[in-house]
């Protein structure tokens, strides 16, 4: 017996940080959660599998239409004309729609109840799916202490959206720890909300997040699916991950330590790209995100040049190949080749200003000056620069602190740079 476990579909959530670029690929970032969603239902069907678990947030908040839910009917229907019926639980994301419940679905989909846990019961495969929907999105109640005892000689799956222990980066929604879940006495839960692939395993009972079915933005990095579960009897015999993703996201460091100029560096980050590509395999469209790293004589070069550095990673990436390779964003984060001991040594200009912006962050007059000024500025910026620039509205707040601790010692190695 086999069965497709999925999560965190989130069905028409824009993917973030390419739409600004012009190259960007725009109709697979509009639809890359149905296409990755309806690659599952091409597995599912392809495998003969007996049942999918959907174990919540299938949709992301409120519907701009009725087209996310008609989308998703017509794939349930793929999946009833194949004989495969679907346990379908609601996450947070879900319960925010007051669509999701008046949407009528076809009866091949049996949705878990959020008043109170039920069990669904295959009478064929001996199997038996506890389960119990949000109720309304902040729900903060242990849900699976409401879930049922086993049923005795059956294998039992619980389907549950839960936080559970450890995974701070989500909400802590339905939070339970693992041992509660072992103690229930199913063989298999299947678990929502934790974007990431994670599996707990022990003789008895196998605990697992599939993750989200298509990485959205660079926090979601990686390949991305469902998982498939295969069982006798009573008795989990593999869970293997399947990929149905469309676009994958990947975060870039590149050591830029060798570097002595921009120039240098460019060509760093663009043979990196280009081991990136070509280690990746397969078709898959990558976004990336280049971070520049490391103690580099190129620092003081690259100060100030944002847009220029840019620039010249986009043409490398067009070169590669345009039609795989997009660049979410390039960021410097690079430290001074030269110590600041080294550049005192020197008792120069260069010493003297460090001296001075060494002391700047302390000094009230000089900060109180800064801010006025900077919040003049910041009087005159559009409003659509402030939403694409987020380190604009902490300026404009007043909280200038931080700009003057990241870019004293840059500014002071572009002044000291060779040349």
């Amino acid at each position: 017996m086999r069965f497709i476990h999925t999560a965190d579909i989130h069905l028409d959530s824009p993917l973030t940080g390419l739409s600004a670029y012009p190259d960007a690929p725009a109709e697979l970032l509009r639809t890359a959660t149905r296409d990755a969603f309806e690659n599952l239902v091409d597995e599912a069907i392809g495998q003969k599998v007996d049942f999918m678990v959907i174990a919540g947030d299938l949709y992301d908040g409120r519907w701009k239409d009725f087209n996310t839910g008609i989308f998703f009917s017509g794939q349930m229907g793929r999946l009833k004309a194949a004989g495969i019926p679907v346990f379908l639980l609601f996450g947070n994301h879900d319960a925010e729609s007051e669509m999701t419940k008046r949407l009528a679905l076809p009866d091949n989909v049996h949705v878990f109840p959020s008043n109170k846990a039920r069990v669904f019961e295959l009478e064929e495969l001996k199997v038996a799916l506890h389960g119990r929907s949000f109720k309304d999105a902040a729900t903060f109640e242990n849900l699976a202490l409401t879930y049922p005892s086993p049923k005795a000689g059956w294998l039992n799956i619980g389907v549950l959206h839960t936080a559970l222990e450890g995974n701070t980066a989500h909400p802590n929604y339905a939070p339970c720890s693992l041992e509660e879940l072992r103690a229930r006495g199913y063989q298999y839960w299947a678990l929502g909300h934790v974007h990431e692939h994670r599996i707990e395993r022990t003789p008895d009972c196998i605990i697992a997040f599939p993750g989200n079915l298509q990485g959205r933005h660079i926090r979601e990095t990686g390949p991305r699916g469902a998982l498939m579960v295969t069982a006798e009897g009573t008795e989990i015999v593999s869970v293997e991950r399947i990929f149905v993703d469309v676009l994958r996201w990947h975060a870039l460091d590149v050591d830029v330590a060798r570097a002595s100029n921009l120039a240098a560096a460019v060509e760093l980050a663009g043979r990196a790209l280009e081991d990136l590509v070509d280690g990746a395999g397969g078709s898959h469209p990558l976004a990336v995100r280049v971070t520049l790293r490391g103690a580099s004589p190129a620092h003081g070069h690259l100060f100030g040049l944002d847009a220029q550095l840019r620039a010249e990673v986009l043409g490398i990436a067009a070169g590669i190949g345009s039609e795989r390779l997009w660049i979410e964003k390039v960021r410097v984060d690079t430290t001074p080749h030269e110590l600041p001991a080294q550049v005192a040594a020197k008792s120069d200009a260069v010493a003297d200003l460090q001296a001075l912006l060494s002391g700047a962050e302390h000094d009230a007059e000089f900060m109180d000056s800064l801010r006025t000024d900077l919040q003049q500025l910041l009087g005159r910026v559009p409003a659509e620069l402030l939403d694409m620039v987020p380190e604009l509205h902490a300026l404009r707040a007043g909280e200038i602190h931080d700009l003057v601790r990241r870019t004293a010692p840059s500014l002071v190695a572009h002044l000291a740079r060779e040349g």
